[in-house]
């Protein structure tokens, strides 16, 4: 449980500013005529007392208010350039951006939850208690934006009018930052008084970037303070521990939704996209997958983009489930983004006409961005993240410098896609009948599978793991990654399965509005199939069949084969898909190892994920209860076919499971 407004607040401890009175007066003698004059706008006390603590925090030499307007962005971009945390390229509305090359991706060593003493978080996350985290941020913040100047930003993390969206507050000294929320988020300015009167409650994030120097990132740190829905954050510069509208005011949003409207609200880490079916049917997609395992790929590979990384759900007086995306522009990893896989974000990316900021990726002599598996030829010579490059060096061990950092990234406007839905700003937003879950999973599941009813959807998500990606610095290995979203978890695991079993079980559901719960994994590999090869056994493009799929299977329009983990397509389904949706001939010897059932391996999940959620507090039983049908089905299915179990032994005998 998180404590709302309990303890000190800290950045209000700091800043001793109590009243709106005080406020005011302090915007008086610290702004110019021209930003006292829009922070007068805003006549919210509680904001303008966060702003006035936070100014007094910082203590900056300038505070720029931004009101989102073409001037004020236009000066956002010029500063970012002329503060050199951008550089201009050749095409036109592109810029470079370089991370410190030690600091490439999510600091979560130093990233902490700021906890009162009787209050728990999540196991798997730091933990920082209050009185601890006030000595730290005071000295850590206490002036570190002296000499500069504090931009501030109001922003709605999802349509303006939709139930299921956050105002928030950025406020940093780094020009990058904000370019980039202008680009991701909707600029509420005018707006954003009413829009906290009607929803109750905003976020703030507070952020430095300090001197920027490798020296400092020891002292680098991310704070949240879930009982004041306020982040801070200093001495970094990656966007992902700086743009702190994203995970970190998620972070708070999953409180929101488990502690203050649980059953009745989601807040995922989730793509959501729409698949054109039969006729002039739209079906509209969530999904979940960590940083790095196909969430853009996947929801481009839809025909209606609305986003490719967060989501927020909640259930109408309809009976539908709804979900919105918080942002409208994409932050998305770029390796192996090429023409024959994502056409729709290539053609913005090597095409004039769309605003992009790059980070972390090779910029070569002719200023050309170029990064890990664009299908393109490979530069000889050219500057990325880690300095000057040129084809075939190696670093200190040996180990040979990729062109782009394996997290390099691209951020742009959604709104340039092809594929674009005008959707994405609709405050009711889609009506979702499919849920998606994966990882990075060499050996284990099939391409796709779907669950039997929401319980054993709710699992699926529960049990993804997934080979550590570059999005965490100092990551390694295989590890469990609960419904993509653990790492943004503030409170226990428990309490947030409790809420997806209320949520996806909820009554008020309609029947025929139930959402289909599903699997999916495009990185199972020849190798763990019998074959030689690593390769995987699969295609990029494959990802529109196995969606496909899924959008026939919510309509009943598919044949499917039941197994004790859920319900797998058949090959004729499969086969006629493959022709028709990317004219490609999919084999019998291609699904029989895709979909055969490998026993022993999938078992072994399962009794992984029972040992690590049996030490945990609060499990639902029904967890337990699913994996046991799981583990008992297949062993009963090992004893009568052996350890590999063929998709047409299950078809011939259905009663089986």
């Amino acid at each position: 449980m998180y404590q709302k407004k309990k303890g000190i607040d800290i950045v209000a401890e700091i800043g001793g500013v109590k009243t709106y009175e005080d406020a005011i007066q302090l915007f008086e003698t610290r702004l110019d005529k021209t930003h006292l004059s829009r922070i007068k706008e805003i006549k919210h006390p509680e904001i303008l007392v966060k702003l006035a603590n936070a100014v007094v925090m910082c203590n900056p030499d300038a505070v720029f208010v931004n009101t989102g307007s073409d001037s004020d962005r236009q000066f956002v971009r010029e500063m970012a350039l002329k503060k050199k945390e951008e550089a201009p390229l050749p095409m036109d509305g592109h810029t470079i951006h370089y991370d410190l090359k030690e600091e490439q991706g999510r600091i979560i060593d130093r990233t902490f939850y700021i906890a009162n003493e009787d209050e728990d978080v999540n196991s798997l996350a730091n933990r920082m208690d209050r009185a601890k985290a006030l000595e730290d941020v005071r000295d850590k913040m206490f002036g570190i934006m002296k000499g500069k100047t504090m931009i501030i930003g109001f922003y709605m993390r999802g349509p303006v009018g939709s139930p299921a969206s956050n105002p928030a507050l950025e406020i940093t000294s780094s020009a990058y930052v904000c370019h980039s929320a202008e680009i991701l988020y909707r600029n509420a300015f005018y707006r954003f008084d009413k829009e906290v009167d009607r929803l109750g409650h905003f976020y703030s994030n507070i952020h430095s970037e300090g001197l920027n120097r490798p020296e400092d990132l020891p002292n680098a740190r991310v704070y949240m303070d879930r009982s004041h829905q306020t982040t801070y954050s200093v001495n970094c510069t990656y966007a992902g521990n700086t743009l702190l509208l994203k995970k970190g005011n998620h972070r708070f949003s999953v409180d929101r939704a488990i502690y203050e409207n649980r059953g009745g609200q989601l807040s995922e880490h989730m793509f959501i996209t729409g698949m054109d079916g039969p006729g002039d049917r739209v079906t509209w997609f969530t999904g979940a997958a960590p940083s790095g395992c196909g969430k853009t790929t996947t929801a481009m590979a839809g025909n209606h983009f609305v986003g490719d990384d967060l989501a927020q759900m909640w259930i109408d007086e309809n009976g539908s489930i709804r979900s919105i995306n918080p942002e409208c522009g994409i932050f998305g990893i770029v390796e192996d983004v090429n023409w024959e896989g994502d056409p729709y974000l290539m053609k913005l990316l090597r095409k004039p006409g769309t605003e992009v900021i790059w980070s972390n990726v090779l910029i070569d002599e002719n200023g050309v961005p170029q990064w890990t598996g664009n299908g393109e030829d490979s530069p000889l010579k050219g500057i990325n993240f880690q300095g000057e490059w040129e084809r075939g060096m190696t670093d200190k061990d040996g180990n040979n410098v990729p062109i782009s950092h394996p997290n390099a990234r691209c951020t742009l406007t959604s709104s340039a896609l092809a594929n674009y839905s005008e959707k994405s700003e609709d405050p009711q937003g889609v009506e979702t009948r499919v849920v998606t879950y994966s990882g990075r999973d060499s050996n284990t599941m099939p391409p796709v599978w779907a669950a039997k009813n929401p319980d054993q959807g709710v699992v699926i998500g529960a049990n993804i793991v997934s080979a550590a990606t570059a999005t965490e610095v100092g990551a390694t290995g295989i590890k469990r990654a609960p419904w993509a979203n653990a790492p943004f978890i503030p409170g226990s695991l428990g309490d947030y399965m409790d809420a997806q079993f209320k949520f996806f079980g909820n009554k008020k559901i309609a029947e025929d509005k139930r959402p289909v719960m599903a699997g999916l994994n495009y990185f199972l590999t020849d190798e763990a199939r019998g074959g030689t090869s690593k390769n995987l056994l699969g295609e990029k493009k494959d990802v529109k069949v196995w969606l496909s799929w899924l959008e026939r299977h919510a309509y009943g329009e598919v044949d499917v084969i039941e197994t004790p983990i859920g319900y797998l397509p058949t090959f004729d389904d499969l086969k006629e898909l493959f022709q028709s949706i990317i004219n490609k001939n999919y084999t019998k010897e291609l699904y029989d190892k895709q979909f055969s059932l490998y026993v022993n391996n999938i078992v072994a999940r399962i009794d992984l994920q029972i040992e690590a959620y049996g030490k945990e507090k609060n499990i639902p039983e029904t967890l337990f209860k699913v994996f046991k049908e799981q583990r008992d089905g297949l062993l009963a299915l090992k004893e009568i076919y052996g350890p590999i179990v063929t998709p047409f032994q299950l078809e011939k005998d259905d009663a089986l499971v």
